[in-house]
């Protein structure tokens, strides 16, 4: 086993943190404790469990790796970072929402509220498309479902740790017959070509870029709209102006300002002075929402 702790800027607020992986977790890949989430993956090509654990009395989580063969533990430590959201600078989103009231008071609300992110910029294409149009509950289930029906199964030196399978691959989700998912026929095929893309086009989720360049090669997977693109731009890619104007959350969670909910046209405009920002702003009214 190999361990690390990763620094974190500013106040970390684990029970928000907890309580969003929690809703989310997908069987026999993650499991979320009263102070820790652990997980499988895949480091390059050796499999793993990370286990990341909340300290309370230091600004650092600790991060410990179970592999049968050697791995990156840096790696995992800043994909941590990015999951976690450790490396935000809350003051300065302070600041910069400081001229706005209505966020203003959001964030005077929600003062630790960091962005979660995705473990695996696949994963959470995937989660994303499987989350079009239902709940929460019924995504997580999806998932989990997907997870039975290609990921690969885990080392037997590893299964003690409560957790059996990996998420599947690219490959393996564009080669599975995914007929037994409860969706759509469209959304399935709209989760093969996501697939097929990926694992085609290695650069498919490539971090960086201008947001319109990183939305366009997003949509040009059929069935991959501009919801799914912006939410896997703001969790997968991290971009920090992606902002899924149409979301339902957002939506509501908006008209906490005036009373009346917006049009997503409407939010876009109102959403113009929150450049470049507009995904912690996002983060903000799924909060106001209720809904982080």
């Amino acid at each position: 086993m190999s361990q690390t702790v990763v620094p974190v800027k500013g106040q970390f607020d684990w029970p928000t943190q907890r309580s969003w992986m929690s809703s989310r977790a997908i069987d026999d890949v993650e499991l979320v404790g009263s102070d820790s989430y652990r997980r499988t993956t895949a480091i390059g090509a050796v499999p793993a469990v990370v286990e990341v654990t909340c300290l309370p009395s230091a600004p650092t989580v600790e991060v410990k790796v179970r592999t049968l063969a050697p791995c990156d533990v840096g790696a995992v430590a800043a994909r941590v970072t990015r999951v976690l959201d450790l490396d935000r600078d809350l003051l300065a989103m302070r600041g910069h929402f400081a001229d706005d009231p209505f966020l203003a008071g959001a964030l005077a609300s929600h003062p630790t509220l960091r962005v979660p992110g995705g473990w695996d910029a696949f994963e959470l294409a995937v989660r994303a498309v499987l989350g079009q149009q239902v709940t929460v509950r019924a995504a997580r289930q999806l998932a989990s479902d997907l997870v039975a029906i290609c990921g690969s199964a885990m080392p037997v030196g590893l299964h003690a740790l409560g957790l059996a399978r990996l998420f599947p691959t690219a490959g393996q989700v564009a080669a599975a017959d995914l007929g037994a998912l409860r969706m759509p026929g469209a959304r399935r095929a709209t989760l093969t070509a996501l697939a097929r893309a990926a694992a085609d086009d290695d650069r498919l989720f490539e971090a960086g870029g201008p947001l319109d360049d990183v939305i366009a090669r997003l949509r040009a997977i059929k069935g991959i709209g501009e919801w799914t693109a912006h939410y896997i731009a703001l969790r997968a890619l991290r971009h920090p102006d992606a902002f899924p104007a149409s979301d339902v959350g957002l939506l509501r969670g908006a008209a906490r300002e005036t009373g009346t909910r917006p049009t997503p046209d409407a939010l876009l405009r109102r959403a113009e002075r929150w450049r470049p920002c507009r995904a912690y702003a996002a983060q903000l009214l799924w909060a106001e929402d209720g809904d982080r």
